[in-house]
């Protein structure tokens, strides 16, 4: 008999939405694993339940009535199918058990995925060969998506909280060095610039270009110690998370930045940008960067093509890809740390680690490839409201 067809259907739909409902309160994933062996038990009065957590492909037992099974423990084999093949697998006889000597003799492995990444497999184990049938598997189906999507909520809110202890931690070392840098080294700073200053009255024309170019690098350097300064403080002044149109943003970015830059063009169909995106209301500064290096550090024309994807159901990813010279190979993977900067760049190499700073306060993330025409693909991930 069909799920659909049992006289308390109904009753067992309405049970099972409250569980799913006390699910997305749980805090970790142990609680969720408690509560829906709970809910297996009571919906289904079978001996054996088992939650599995998959993180990354990799199975591990969470929590079971099974006593063959601990905590922490590979799975069998049915978990591994489930995982593989992403469709419900049954097994009955001897092929249903985990061990040799246990009485079991039928067991039913149900999937649950998000955005086709397998998240959890709950199992059912029964000692009679005909206990479990089709009318199972369609309710166990309701209780593992429901499963799977608390799970990946508390995962999502860990990612964030530890983006945020990461950024904190950021902050803390950037200020401390913003401190040494205006103190320390700019006292010694204006020491140079003004010894240097007093040569030019009282050398000759050797030694008086000497003393321009120690005035000129002293004068660079305390420039960058005033940038420096300004990135600190704008990374303080950075509130938290807040809804934020990002048609709106990108329209404005895309307006100004080309406005300055006559090589640069850029292909941009708003619609594509219709979300709502948590951010901050230094939100467009990161897309400015991204936009602005791609006409500063590409020789000539360059075009970029500004594309939205959806990563998962609650991001959005906006790409930024152009058909510039690209960026080396060796420093891609440390392109976003500050101070970072390719072997041809004039510049100071704080704009990308201003983007990563600004982009994971928001929750986001922000990666590099090469883009299809061999140029910079940079990928703003961003949670969606």
């Amino acid at each position: 008999m069909d799920f659909e067809d049992r006289g308390d259907f109904a009753e067992q739909v309405a049970d099972l939405n409250r569980y799913g409902q006390a699910l997305n309160s749980c805090e970790t994933a142990e609680e969720v694993a408690s509560l829906t062996l709970e809910a297996m038990s009571l919906l289904f009065e079978f001996p054996y339940a088992t939650f599995v957590e998959v993180r990354d492909g990799q199975p591990i037992v969470n929590s079971s009535t099974n006593p063959a099974l601990k905590a922490d423990e590979d799975p069998s084999e049915i978990v591994r199918e489930a995982i593989e093949t992403g469709q419900t697998v049954t097994r009955n006889g001897t092929d249903a058990r985990v061990t040799d000597d246990s009485a079991v003799m039928a067991a039913l492995a149900v999937p649950a995925s998000i955005v086709d990444e397998v998240i959890v497999v709950l199992v059912l184990r029964a000692t009679e060969a005909d206990a479990i049938g089709d009318e199972h598997v369609e309710p166990l189906s309701i209780l593992a998506s429901h499963a799977a999507t608390a799970i990946s909520n508390i995962r999502s809110r860990e990612e964030l909280e530890r983006a945020r202890n990461d950024l904190e931690t950021r902050k803390e070392m950037i200020e401390m060095y913003d401190s040494l840098l205006r103190h320390d080294l700019g006292n010694d700073l204006q020491v140079i610039t003004g010894f240097a200053d007093a040569l030019l009255d009282e050398v000759d024309d050797q030694a008086c270009d000497y003393a321009e170019r120690i005035d000129r690098a002293a004068r660079s350097a305390s420039d960058l110690v005033d940038r420096v300064g300004d990135l600190v403080s704008t990374l303080e002044e950075a509130g938290e998370p807040e809804p934020k149109p990002l048609r709106l943003e990108l329209e404005e970015t895309v307006r100004d930045v080309t406005a300055q830059y006559d090589d640069l063009t850029v292909e941009f169909e708003p619609a594509d940008f219709e979300y709502q995106v948590y951010g901050g209301d230094l939100l467009d500064s990161v897309f400015t960067n991204i936009l602005s290096n791609a006409a500063i550090h590409n020789e000539g024309s360059v075009a970029v093509d500004i594309y939205a994807e959806e990563s998962t159901p609650e991001t959005v990813v906006v790409g930024f890809a152009d058909d510039g010279t690209g960026v080396p190979e060796e420093i891609r993977e440390e392109i976003f740390e500050m101070g970072r900067k390719g072997p041809e760049s004039s510049g100071t190499g704080l704009g990308l680690g201003f983007v990563r700073a600004l982009t994971e306060s928001y929750g986001g993330t922000v990666s590099l490839r090469e883009s299809a025409d061999g140029g910079a693909d940079f990928r703003v991930t961003l949670d969606r409201v």
